[in-house]
């Protein structure tokens, strides 16, 4: 194991007995077996290492979550990703509060590849027309109440013992961003239809180009478009 390794995998193990980013830079050298100069050369200061622990803790997940196959529902994926995330949060109590913590100042990427992850999915619930509000609203909500659950329930477990309370939660922000399947009509017009919305329908037919631009625009052209049609999806 090489000096990383082995000061990651200290800081780790002391996190786990420790409070949310409560974990000295000195234990974790002598943890380690290292100097504090190699610590200091690996990873900048002691938030850069906090990060560097996340971002490790976090690899198992997100790499289930980079393997996984859409489904033909992307609401469906929603609903697994939101349960997988509440499962490894639960899992992995130490890991998950730091990676939210206020204190960590050097945001982690792997909160950003979930942002992302997420992100992907709700482009492709607005490509059906399946969306009510744009993606990237819609990641904010839906990642807010997951993240907010998260810490409530591992911060205050007895004010939520319901053992139905994530999943009802999370149907309620989901209905709230997501329309049914609408198998007579699939098309941006048949969205606005049903809904009588124009947001709708804009970020219906601005996630369509993002995934498949039209050769007979150039890309200048699909530019404004898009910025017309996010304009239109915020209502």
């Amino acid at each position: 194991m090489d000096a990383r390794e082995k000061i990651l995998e200290a800081a780790a193990e002391l996190l786990a007995g420790a409070s949310a980013a409560d974990v000295s830079t000195r234990a974790v050298c002598e943890k380690a077996g290292v100097g504090a100069p190699m610590l200091y050369r690996l990873f900048g200061d002691k938030a850069g290492l906090l990060a560097a622990v996340v971002d490790r803790g976090f690899e198992q997940y997100l790499a289930s979550k980079r393997a996984a196959r859409p489904s033909a529902d992307p609401v469906e994926d929603l609903k697994s990703g939101w349960d997988n995330h509440m499962r490894f949060a639960l899992e992995h109590p130490s890991h998950y509060r730091l990676m939210y913590s206020p204190e960590l100042t050097v945001p982690p990427a792997a909160a950003q590849e979930a942002h992302d992850l997420l992100h992907g999915i709700l482009e492709r619930c607005a490509a059906e027309g399946r969306l009510t509000v744009p993606p990237a609203l819609a990641t904010q909500m839906i990642m807010s109440a997951n993240v907010g659950a998260a810490l409530s329930m591992l911060t205050r477990p007895e004010q939520y013992a319901d053992p139905k309370f994530s999943q009802r939660l999370r149907d309620a922000v989901l209905d709230s961003v997501t329309r049914p399947a609408d198998t007579g009509t699939g098309t941006v017009a048949g969205a606005a239809r049903e809904d009588g919305s124009v947001p709708v329908a804009a970020a219906t037919l601005a996630a369509r180009l993002r995934a498949d631009l039209p050769p007979a625009l150039t890309r200048a052209e699909a530019a404004l478009l898009q910025q017309w049609l996010e304009k239109l999806s915020e209502g």
